[in-house]
């Protein structure tokens, strides 16, 4: 297969593990939390557990099932609040600090005329904070999405606007970045680098990805996989 990069009018970039090493910043977070609110060792873990699991998907989600299937309380705002907002605090300093992607300023030369798109399971107008602040938002003309809305929703919401046009990639680095991009009729290539995927590369073999370590390397390959 050949790839041609500058083929694509929008390209779609998760965040954790993909634009900014920030995997196990969000996994120590989850742990961090859930001991700041009480939790044992064994919880916290199963907390941890359940995200890495669950790579890409909205930490709502993660908390709600937190609450009802490992601590078995009742899900009320008042105690996802609580989360949430310790999660946030916890996470903060971390993901100004993470790596950037090389090959991240490269690659926007590359492709001067597609439409960037950010699309996390991370908090939305967090993001858009964090990356003013780290000065890259100007890049991702195509906007900075993220929860409460999930990425198949902002998928079909996006592609329905005219914002997202075909050809489109999505690059990725967890089982439902693919499950999405798949859904909604975006081509993908999975990135290894900083996946926390236990088995990726089975996945990848079964779903017949293209896989390659990082956006550094997408650069250095354009036209040549």
């Amino acid at each position: 297969m050949k790839l041609d990069i500058t083929k694509y009018k929008t390209i779609v970039f998760d965040c954790d593990g993909v634009v900014l090493d920030s995997n196990v910043v969000k996994t120590e977070a989850y742990f961090r939390t859930a001991k700041n609110l009480g939790a044992t060792d064994l919880q916290a873990q199963a907390l941890v557990d359940y995200h890495v699991k669950l790579g890409g998907i909205s930490r709502y989600h993660k908390f709600d099932y937190y609450l009802r299937e490992i601590l078995f309380q009742p899900f009320t705002e008042k105690a996802i609040q609580a989360l949430l907002d310790d999660f946030s605090k916890e996470l903060e300093a971390g993901l100004m600090q993470c790596d950037l992607a090389k090959g991240l300023f490269d690659l926007r030369t590359v492709t001067p005329n597609a439409n960037w798109m950010i699309l996390s399971g991370g908090d939305q107008q967090e993001i858009q904070t964090l990356f003013a602040k780290r000065k890259i938002d100007h890049m991702f003309d195509g906007g900075l999405f993220g929860s409460p809305d999930n990425k198949d929703e902002v998928l079909a919401r996006e592609i329905a606007n005219a914002n997202i046009q075909f050809p489109a990639l999505f690059l990725g680095d967890s089982k439902y970045d693919f499950e999405a991009a798949d859904r909604a009729g975006l081509d993908f290539i999975f990135l290894s680098d900083w996946t926390e995927v236990p088995d990726w590369q089975e996945f990848c073999a079964v779903n017949k990805l293209t896989i390659l370590r990082n956006i550094a390397q997408l650069v250095s390959f354009n036209g040549k996989v």
